[in-house]
Protein backbone atom coordinates (compact mmCIF):
# COMPACT_ATOMS: atom_id res chain seq x y z
CA UNK A 1 0.00 0.00 0.00
CA UNK A 2 1.23 3.58 -0.79
CA UNK A 3 2.26 5.57 2.15
CA UNK A 4 2.20 8.97 0.65
CA UNK A 5 -1.49 10.50 0.31
CA UNK A 6 -0.33 11.76 -3.01
CA UNK A 7 0.55 8.11 -4.41
CA UNK A 8 -1.66 5.92 -6.61
CA UNK A 9 -2.38 2.36 -5.83
CA UNK A 10 -1.72 0.43 -9.27
CA UNK A 11 -4.34 -2.53 -9.28
CA UNK A 12 -3.31 -4.70 -12.17
CA UNK A 13 -0.65 -4.02 -14.94
CA UNK A 14 -0.23 -5.09 -18.34
CA UNK A 15 1.97 -4.71 -21.40
CA UNK A 16 -0.47 -3.27 -23.89
CA UNK A 17 1.73 -2.32 -26.88
CA UNK A 18 5.54 -3.98 -27.31
CA UNK A 19 7.80 -3.31 -29.99
CA UNK A 20 11.71 -3.35 -30.07
CA UNK A 21 13.14 -0.67 -27.48
CA UNK A 22 9.57 -0.22 -25.47
CA UNK A 23 6.56 -1.18 -24.32
CA UNK A 24 3.04 0.54 -23.86
CA UNK A 25 2.19 -0.21 -20.12
CA UNK A 26 -1.53 0.29 -19.06
CA UNK A 27 -2.12 0.48 -15.44
CA UNK A 28 -5.54 0.19 -13.30
CA UNK A 29 -5.34 2.16 -10.86
CA UNK A 30 -6.76 3.99 -7.63
CA UNK A 31 -6.36 7.62 -7.11
CA UNK A 32 -6.06 9.34 -3.74
CA UNK A 33 -9.68 10.22 -3.73
CA UNK A 34 -10.68 6.39 -4.76
CA UNK A 35 -11.46 6.45 -7.73
CA UNK A 36 -10.50 3.98 -10.12
CA UNK A 37 -9.05 4.86 -13.49
CA UNK A 38 -6.66 3.39 -16.57
CA UNK A 39 -3.37 5.10 -16.77
CA UNK A 40 -0.87 4.52 -19.91
CA UNK A 41 2.37 5.10 -20.26
CA UNK A 42 5.74 4.30 -22.38
CA UNK A 43 8.11 1.68 -20.87
CA UNK A 44 11.86 1.41 -22.27
CA UNK A 45 15.47 0.33 -20.68
CA UNK A 46 17.69 3.30 -19.15
CA UNK A 47 19.73 5.10 -21.48
CA UNK A 48 22.86 7.10 -21.93
CA UNK A 49 23.75 9.88 -23.02
CA UNK A 50 27.61 11.29 -23.92
CA UNK A 51 29.12 14.39 -24.20
CA UNK A 52 32.74 13.24 -25.61
CA UNK A 53 35.37 15.53 -25.96
CA UNK A 54 38.31 14.99 -28.03
CA UNK A 55 42.06 15.71 -26.81
CA UNK A 56 41.24 19.22 -27.73
CA UNK A 57 38.17 19.73 -26.38
CA UNK A 58 36.07 19.68 -29.60
CA UNK A 59 32.56 17.75 -28.94
CA UNK A 60 32.39 14.99 -30.88
CA UNK A 61 28.31 15.03 -32.14
CA UNK A 62 26.28 12.94 -34.50
CA UNK A 63 24.23 13.99 -36.94
CA UNK A 64 21.36 11.31 -37.35
CA UNK A 65 17.90 11.28 -39.20
CA UNK A 66 15.15 10.83 -37.19
CA UNK A 67 11.63 9.58 -38.70
CA UNK A 68 9.16 10.94 -35.96
CA UNK A 69 10.37 14.36 -36.82
CA UNK A 70 10.92 14.02 -40.43
CA UNK A 71 14.32 15.55 -40.40
CA UNK A 72 18.78 15.51 -39.04
CA UNK A 73 18.64 16.03 -36.01
CA UNK A 74 22.14 17.13 -34.45
CA UNK A 75 23.07 16.30 -31.11
CA UNK A 76 25.18 13.89 -28.77
CA UNK A 77 25.30 10.09 -29.06
CA UNK A 78 22.55 8.18 -27.01
CA UNK A 79 21.81 4.51 -26.19
CA UNK A 80 20.04 2.56 -24.09
CA UNK A 81 21.29 0.21 -21.86
CA UNK A 82 21.68 -3.62 -22.50
CA UNK A 83 21.10 -6.42 -19.95
CA UNK A 84 24.11 -7.86 -20.43
CA UNK A 85 26.10 -4.23 -19.33
CA UNK A 86 27.93 -4.48 -15.98
CA UNK A 87 27.62 -0.90 -15.10
CA UNK A 88 26.30 2.37 -17.02
CA UNK A 89 29.87 2.89 -17.97
CA UNK A 90 29.68 -0.41 -19.79
CA UNK A 91 26.92 1.60 -21.79
CA UNK A 92 28.30 4.47 -22.16
CA UNK A 93 31.33 3.23 -24.11
CA UNK A 94 29.54 1.20 -26.06
CA UNK A 95 27.42 3.63 -27.39
CA UNK A 96 30.02 5.80 -28.03
CA UNK A 97 31.96 3.62 -29.97
CA UNK A 98 29.00 2.48 -31.96
CA UNK A 99 27.43 5.63 -32.82
CA UNK A 100 30.90 7.78 -33.50
CA UNK A 101 33.67 4.97 -33.58
CA UNK A 102 35.80 7.27 -31.23
CA UNK A 103 36.43 5.46 -27.82
CA UNK A 104 37.34 7.83 -24.59
CA UNK A 105 39.97 7.89 -22.13
CA UNK A 106 37.66 8.81 -19.11
CA UNK A 107 34.51 8.78 -18.49
CA UNK A 108 32.63 10.77 -15.72
CA UNK A 109 28.91 10.99 -14.90
CA UNK A 110 27.37 14.20 -15.39
CA UNK A 111 23.71 14.21 -13.96
CA UNK A 112 20.64 11.51 -13.89
CA UNK A 113 17.30 12.74 -15.55
CA UNK A 114 13.74 11.44 -15.77
CA UNK A 115 13.23 13.26 -19.28
CA UNK A 116 9.12 13.08 -19.27
CA UNK A 117 8.08 11.50 -16.21
CA UNK A 118 4.44 12.38 -16.54
CA UNK A 119 4.21 9.73 -19.57
CA UNK A 120 7.18 7.75 -19.50
CA UNK A 121 8.83 5.63 -17.01
CA UNK A 122 12.71 6.75 -18.40
CA UNK A 123 16.14 7.12 -16.66
CA UNK A 124 18.68 8.69 -18.79
CA UNK A 125 22.17 8.83 -17.27
CA UNK A 126 24.46 11.66 -18.82
CA UNK A 127 28.04 11.27 -19.13
CA UNK A 128 31.08 13.59 -19.83
CA UNK A 129 33.92 11.76 -21.64
CA UNK A 130 37.48 12.85 -21.79
CA UNK A 131 40.24 12.20 -24.35
CA UNK A 132 37.77 10.71 -26.95
CA UNK A 133 39.33 9.61 -30.15
CA UNK A 134 38.40 7.83 -33.17
CA UNK A 135 39.42 4.12 -32.84
CA UNK A 136 37.15 1.67 -35.17
CA UNK A 137 34.35 2.16 -37.40
CA UNK A 138 30.83 2.94 -36.37
CA UNK A 139 28.73 -0.32 -35.76
CA UNK A 140 25.34 1.31 -36.39
CA UNK A 141 21.55 -0.47 -35.58
CA UNK A 142 19.85 -1.59 -39.03
CA UNK A 143 17.94 1.16 -38.23
CA UNK A 144 20.70 3.87 -37.93
CA UNK A 145 22.13 6.83 -40.30
CA UNK A 146 24.57 9.00 -38.07
CA UNK A 147 27.12 11.08 -39.62
CA UNK A 148 29.74 11.90 -36.95
CA UNK A 149 31.36 15.96 -37.10
CA UNK A 150 34.04 17.40 -34.43
CA UNK A 151 32.24 20.91 -33.55
CA UNK A 152 33.86 23.50 -30.91
CA UNK A 153 32.01 23.38 -27.36
CA UNK A 154 31.50 27.29 -28.18
CA UNK A 155 29.49 26.56 -31.58
CA UNK A 156 27.83 23.58 -29.65
CA UNK A 157 26.59 25.73 -27.31
CA UNK A 158 25.62 28.69 -29.78
CA UNK A 159 23.71 26.15 -31.59
CA UNK A 160 21.80 25.14 -28.58
CA UNK A 161 21.01 28.70 -27.71
CA UNK A 162 20.23 29.48 -30.87
CA UNK A 163 17.27 26.55 -30.92
CA UNK A 164 19.52 24.92 -33.88
CA UNK A 165 20.11 21.91 -32.00
CA UNK A 166 16.82 21.05 -30.39
CA UNK A 167 17.14 17.31 -29.54
CA UNK A 168 16.10 17.23 -25.86
CA UNK A 169 18.68 14.90 -24.43
CA UNK A 170 21.75 17.61 -26.06
CA UNK A 171 20.34 20.61 -24.72
CA UNK A 172 20.18 19.09 -21.37
CA UNK A 173 23.54 17.81 -21.42
CA UNK A 174 25.07 20.84 -22.81
CA UNK A 175 23.24 22.79 -20.47
CA UNK A 176 23.42 21.26 -17.74
CA UNK A 177 27.44 20.78 -18.28
CA UNK A 178 27.97 24.78 -18.73
CA UNK A 179 25.84 25.81 -16.06
CA UNK A 180 27.68 23.15 -13.51
CA UNK A 181 30.38 21.72 -15.37
CA UNK A 182 32.13 18.08 -14.44
CA UNK A 183 32.09 17.40 -10.81
CA UNK A 184 34.94 18.66 -10.28
CA UNK A 185 33.64 22.28 -11.22
CA UNK A 186 35.28 22.85 -15.03
CA UNK A 187 33.17 24.26 -17.15
CA UNK A 188 35.41 24.84 -19.98
CA UNK A 189 35.25 27.48 -22.34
Amino acid sequence: MPTDPLAWETRERRVAYSCPGFDIVNESVRLPDGAETEFDYLSEPASVCVLPFTPDGDVVCIEEWRQAVSRISRGLPVGGTEPEDADLEVSARRELAEETGYEAETLEPLVTVEPANGIADAVLHFFVARGCRPTAEQRLDHNESIRVRERSLEEVTDAVADGEIRDGRTVLAISYYRLFGDRRGSTEK
